[in-house]
């Protein structure tokens, strides 16, 4: 069930909320918990109904081991706490991959397991491996297994995050005043809920037709088509997980859960640490607590520290999926920030625009990798993107740039291999000028005031964007 369907929206949602502050309202408190951790799970198992074993049990495993460091810090039963987590997670999302290498090394033919990764595993993984190295450093309470389990299934972070913390959680669900409506945090809500789900149908859907067909369908690009084909995918994930975020942000709030920010206009960052504190911010809080932080961080010598940081941008990069594609994007991203850490060693300052430049062109070369399939398809874009080989303008610029073609450049339909018309030029520049000078969700969230003005563009993008729900799209994080 997608955060973007009839179903959800109109369906399972209304019935959530309307019978868990109806039992909240008799007072049946542990019975309305009770029914939120049923709904999650059913949200989950929507998808695929035989991974739920997989999700409880985790659930019963850390609940477990997390009372049990109450009373015992048993620095083995940790690690293999953690052992237990993790190979979970690998068994499921890298065996296959796995496989595939040994077999091209040694010339084998292992068959593939063909195991379907099951949705939020690499989420409530990491969420709960948390708990439990805080748990066995005496930074958890005795929480009950209710409010633990709705900790870890709580539908609007379920999917696809924030990665949340227990500290930031589980009081909220055991405060008095949450178990009640409340109409300011509806309209709230409501509010970037209705901004998130236009920023995914109307956005980022728009942008994805365009990636899709450069990456997956085009055999040969142009320079332009190579460059739309990019930025599409750099604007296109931009708007899907800062869409995500929105929308589940917006849903918690209707249940007076405030989520944590995960996403602060990270295209703005003048460089790429900034961008690491803007982009999917409980991640990088994570690898910076849990493995940054453990192996090292930057207490060490300065050639150990630039070690650390490699080392956590790339089980970054593992982490997001099983492909070298991924390492290889988490590596460049280590391998910035160390430039970055040496650069500002030197004291030099760069003007403001350019920094921002540099870091906008690092990230959107980098996505190239992210989103590639396969190698080639990484090699075909990032190639064609600095080739002056292959220049073609539009064919009604002919007649006054006719010299050029001295120099090979052709005109014609410019963006044919990626089937886009010249309105892509506008939905490239109106993505940028959206992203830097507008404020973010965030943002107007914190100012927020239900006024006749703001109540208007709610219900308006909200009905633009519950008319477009015209197909089936997932959300990109929900493939990590």
């Amino acid at each position: 069930m997608l955060f973007n369907s009839y179903e959800f929206i109109l369906i399972f949602l209304p019935i959530t909320f309307f019978i868990y502050f109806y039992l909240n309202y008799k007072d049946m408190n542990s019975n309305s918990k009770l029914f939120l951790v049923f709904s999650s799970l059913f949200f989950y198992s929507w998808w695929n109904i035989k991974y739920l074993p997989i999700i409880l049990f985790s659930i019963f495993f850390n609940f477990i081991l997390g009372n049990f460091f109450l009373k015992n810090r048993n620095k083995i039963i940790l690690i293999f706490g953690i052992i237990v987590n993790i190979a979970l997670l690998i068994y499921f999302k890298y065996t296959d991959f796995f496989i595939k290498n040994i077999d091209y090394a040694f010339n084998l033919n292992i068959p593939l397991l063909n195991l379907t990764l099951p949705l939020a595993i690499s989420f409530f993984t990491f969420q709960q491996i948390s708990y439990l190295v805080d748990s066995y450093r005496g930074d958890t309470k005795e929480y009950d297994f209710l409010n633990y389990a709705l900790f870890v299934t709580f539908f609007p972070q379920l999917i696809a995050g924030p990665i949340v913390h227990h500290k930031e959680m589980m009081p909220q669900f055991m405060k008095l005043k949450n178990r009640y409506i409340n109409y300011k945090n509806i309209s709230m809500g409501f509010f970037i809920f209705s901004i998130g789900l236009f920023k995914k149908v109307i956005i980022a859907d728009t942008f994805s037709i365009w990636a899709t067909n450069g990456f997956d369908k085009a055999i040969d690009l142009n320079l332009f088509e190579a460059w739309a084909t990019s930025l599409s995918y750099t604007f296109q994930i931009y708007f899907d997980f800062s869409g995500y975020t929105d929308m589940a942000i917006g849903l918690a709030l209707l249940f007076n859960i405030e989520l944590p920010i995960n996403f602060n206009s990270p295209y703005k960052s003048t460089n790429i640490q900034e961008f690491w504190r803007r982009w999917h911010i409980t991640l990088s809080r994570f690898l910076r607590e849990y493995i940054y932080i453990p192996i090292g961080g930057n207490r060490v010598k300065e050639i150990r520290v630039y070690f650390n940081l490699l080392i956590t941008f790339i089980i970054g990069g593992i982490w997001h999926g099983a492909g070298w594609t991924f390492l290889f994007w988490g590596f460049l991203h280590g391998l910035a920030l160390i430039i970055y850490r040496l650069w500002k060693r030197l004291n030099i300052k760069l003007y403001t625009f350019l920094s921002w430049l540099i870091t906008f062109i690092f990230i959107n070369i980098t996505w190239v990798f992210f989103r590639a399939k396969e190698w080639s398809d990484a090699v075909k874009v990032l190639s064609s993107m600095f080739s002056f080989n292959n220049i073609i303008f539009p064919t009604m610029l002919e007649n006054k740039l006719y010299f050029l073609t001295d120099y090979g450049v052709k005109f014609g339909r410019f963006t044919q291999d990626i089937d886009a018309t010249f309105e892509i030029i506008f939905w490239l520049f109106g993505g940028l000028l959206l992203i830097l000078l507008f404020r973010n969700s965030i943002e107007r969230l914190n100012s927020f005031k239900l006024t006749y003005s703001n109540a208007l563009f709610t219900s308006t993008i909200f009905t633009v964007a519950i008319l477009s729900l015209n197909k089936v799209s997932e959300f990109l994080y929900f493939n990590f």
